[in-house]
């Protein structure tokens, strides 16, 4: 938590820096204007400015500057996002105004869709990988199911690749830091024929982390990353194509959470560290927790040129995504009598493939429109094993520096193994078609209507034997572990065998309609009805047990209300957008949390209404030629209006009004960027304050996070035509610790790596 000395800090570092940008400004005053972005948010080429949907457009170059990496750095340039940040990729997901599905299901879909140059993902955690080499991001908040569809009924996150030049480019960039990461990126762009370039990206980054795990005297958290993608253009008579096609691979000793209150005496001897709360740096486990990621793809779009200035468009692509988790879940070095070992191992594969048609018309007429039809498919694999180590007794003498008493590994009579395997395999299936248009009743006055059917399918079979015990193949449970198989017991209304399955289908129309007035020539209000979607879910995940878990999740649906301004002001020096917004969702998706043989497990169910409102403003000025001032903060309270009741008694849930997970109320980015010639060379000045309200890790507000507050600024200096520029950055430059996420009332800590503070250098050197 910030302390009022570190608030007054920041004030008057805010000040100075401030006024000493407003100094440089004044020594060489010169017209300024926004910079103009062109996004494609509505499926063609628009001035951010003249989209009547509440977005923010971040470009490459600008990501790069702020020393963002992947998705999970853009919270602190879009505060309306938020992250749960899971022990791997898989088990990560996007928020968005406070809506999120968390799930571990394999089953279930995102609430919060990520496309990348037009391709759906499938999964959050396809798009916890690195950002290479886009032209921009786009963030698209509130429901967008109409023209995109797939797992967008709270946001969507838009990313749209780099192309190739008409001139040969080279770019190289390399950096490292003093908590011991290094990164170099290699770009090659150019012409390799009439009418067709090309562009080429490599990369390499590896990070030691941030905690040390002295089991196996060890720094974890870190990464090893590397890939490559490739893409070609052609941009000639009668259309548009590009050809897209990227590898990548990560090698994570992420991510172990700290324990950060006591455990009890004789657990914190033995895990050997004094807990100290979010300040704890260290972890006692015997098996380093790791993800393990690797993703290919291709991707194939067109824009051909038809009758009438009318434009086909084609998007289609192949994606594979494999993670797999290895987790430590007991967080202790060895197996205690009376506090077992939990092992997991866990593999996901999941292919997808997917294609799209849309006729667009013109877009200098009266009436624009659009209609299309959209296929996709995904097929899902998980592989699952969970290995305990129990004893309620040992052999084994207590050990004096402890006073625990250890499991005796070579005591199989009082020590036993329970081990269980789990197979699942999910398919998705997604079938629609779409339109939308607008007319323009006056230059000032425009109505837009739009409709999307959608048809979702999905099947699972899921296999699980009972626990056993692994030296004897006998009956055993243990922590986490069930003693009945996946199909349920006959008596509990299953089929009495280690299989489960199941199928289930819904149709939905979804749509908007949005009224837009231009009060002025760069002031634009309007107002919109939306009906967001997300497809029907299983409840399939390791311990996944019939018929509880084998009743279909019912669709997510959302009805959304916005009202909004953007808005420019002397001569576009000055931009200011802001949206209020009320959004209902009923059949919500979440996740309940349950004990399983003193192991907590998940069970993803339809938890009821819910409704997220709130405002959000995004605030440029640009006073002068290089200086930009930046302002950003949303407000959401998102809230459970009513959890299920209690099926046997019908009494409400302790739930009813409580606010959602990882939904901070107040959330704000305060920055400013200034670029001035110096002489011989030309310097870059950056710096932004970024804070998070108070939170929560889990539904029923359990698991607290405090606010926190976190300052970053750098300083580069180049050459005057920039070819060579070296930049110094400083990330939480009051070195004040935060925590992600809290489980268990503090007993297990997600701590990020910028909690503490540290500093870097990148070089990067153009050439043409």
């Amino acid at each position: 938590m910030i302390s009022e000395n570190s608030n007054g800090m920041v004030k008057r570092a805010a000040f100075a820096f401030s006024a000493s940008v407003f100094a440089l400004a004044a020594a060489s005053p010169a017209f300024a204007q926004v910079e103009e972005i062109i996004v494609t948010a509505q499926k063609v080429k628009q001035n951010i400015q003249d989209v009547p949907i509440a977005i923010s457009a971040v470009t490459g170059d600008a990501m790069a500057r702020a020393g963002a990496k992947s998705l999970e750095d853009i919270t602190s340039i879009v505060p309306s996002v938020t992250f749960r940040k899971g022990t791997t990729n898989a088990n990560s997901a996007i928020v968005m105004r406070g809506v999120g599905t968390i799930s571990f299901s394999v089953a279930a879909e995102p609430s919060v869709s990520t496309v990348v140059d037009g391709i759906v993902l499938s999964r959050s955690g396809q798009s916890f990988l690195d950002l290479v080499d886009f032209d921009r991001l786009e963030v698209l908040r509130g429901p967008q199911g109409t023209l995109f569809g797939k797992n967008a009924s709270a946001g969507l996150v838009n990313i749209v690749s780099k192309g190739g030049t008409k001139d040969f480019e080279a770019e190289a960039n390399v950096s490292g830091t003093t908590d011991d990461e290094y990164r170099a990126k290699m770009t090659l762009s150019g012409p390799i024929a009439q009418d067709l370039t090309a562009r080429v990206t490599g990369f390499y980054g590896t990070f030691d982390g941030n905690l040390k795990n002295i089991a196996v005297d060890k720094t974890v958290n870190g990464y090893e990353h590397y890939g490559a993608r490739g893409l070609i253009d052609y941009d000639g008579n009668g259309g548009r194509l590009r050809l897209i096609a990227d590898y990548f691979k990560a090698n994570d000793d992420c991510c172990a959470e700290v324990t950060g209150v006591s455990r009890g005496a004789v657990l914190d001897r033995e895990l050997g560290i004094t807990p100290q709360g979010e300040d704890t740096r260290k972890v006692n486990q015997n098996l380093v927790t790791r993800s393990l990621d690797r993703q290919y793809s291709f991707t194939a779009s067109a824009d051909i040129d038809t009758f009438a200035d009318h434009t086909l468009s084609i998007v289609t692509g192949y994606r594979n995504w494999k993670n797999t988790e290895i987790r430590d879940g007991d967080f202790l070095p060895r197996a205690l009598v009376g506090t077992p070992q939990l092992h997991d191992r866990g593999t996901v594969e999941t292919d997808q493939v997917s294609a799209e048609v849309r006729l667009a018309s013109p877009q200098n007429q009266a009436l624009t429109y659009q209609v299309g039809g959209f296929l996709w498919y995904s097929k899902n694999t998980q592989d699952f094993t969970r290995s305990d180590v129990t004893c309620a007794t040992s052999t084994s003498p207590i050990d004096p520096v402890t006073g625990a008493r250890p499991c005796n590994l070579s005591d199989t009579v009082n020590t036993l193994f329970p081990t269980a395997s789990s197979r699942s395999d999910v398919s998705f299936r997604n079938w629609a078609i779409f339109g939308q248009s607008t007319y323009e009743f006056t230059p000032q006055l425009r109505l837009t209507l739009g409709g999307r059917f959608t048809h979702d399918s999905v099947s699972y079979v899921h296999t699980r034997a009972p626990a056993v015990n692994a030296t004897t193949g006998l009956p055993a449970t243990g922590a986490g572990l069930s003693g009945v198989g996946a199909g349920g017991t006959i008596a509990s209304g299953g089929n009495g065998t280690n299989t489960s399955r199941g199928s289930t289908s819904a149709d939905n129309f979804s749509g908007k309609a949005v009224l837009q007035y231009n009060v002025a020539d760069d002031v634009m209000l309007y107002g919109s009805y939306t009906r967001g979607y997300k497809g029907p879910a299983f409840n399939v995940f390791f311990n996944h047990t019939a018929p509880t878990n084998s009743q279909p999740i019912d669709p997510e649906k959302s009805n959304s209300f916005e009202a909004g301004v953007k808005s420019q002001f002397f001569g576009r020096m000055l931009q200011v957008n802001a949206t209020a917004f009320l959004v209902d969702y009923k059949g919500f998706q979440a996740n309940n949390f349950v004990l399983l043989n003193g192991a907590v497990v998940t069970n993803l169910t339809n938890a009821g209404t819910v409704r997220s409102k709130g405002f959000e403003v995004d605030a440029t000025f640009a006073p002068t030629s290089g200086l930009t001032f930046r302002a950003n903060a949303a407000y959401a309270d998102a809230k459970v209006r009513r959890f299920n009741p209690n099926p046997l008694t019908n009494a409400p849930d302790a739930r009813d009004g409580t606010r959602l997970p990882l939904a901070p109320k107040f959330s704000y980015t305060l920055g400013a960027d200034y670029d001035v010639d110096a002489g011989p060379v030309k310097l870059y000045l950056s710096s932004d304050w970024h804070h998070v309200s108070k939170q929560f890790s889990d539904l029923g507000e359990s698991g607290e996070i405090d606010p926190y507050g976190i300052w970053n600024a750098s300083v580069g200096v180049s050459d005057s035509e920039d070819k060579y520029r070296l930049t110094f950055m400083v990330r939480n430059l009051l070195d004040d610790s935060y925590v992600l996420l809290n489980t268990t009332a503090g007993q297990r800590l997600m701590i990020p790596r910028d909690a503490d503070r540290y500093a870097g250098l990148n070089l990067r050197a153009r050439f043409n």
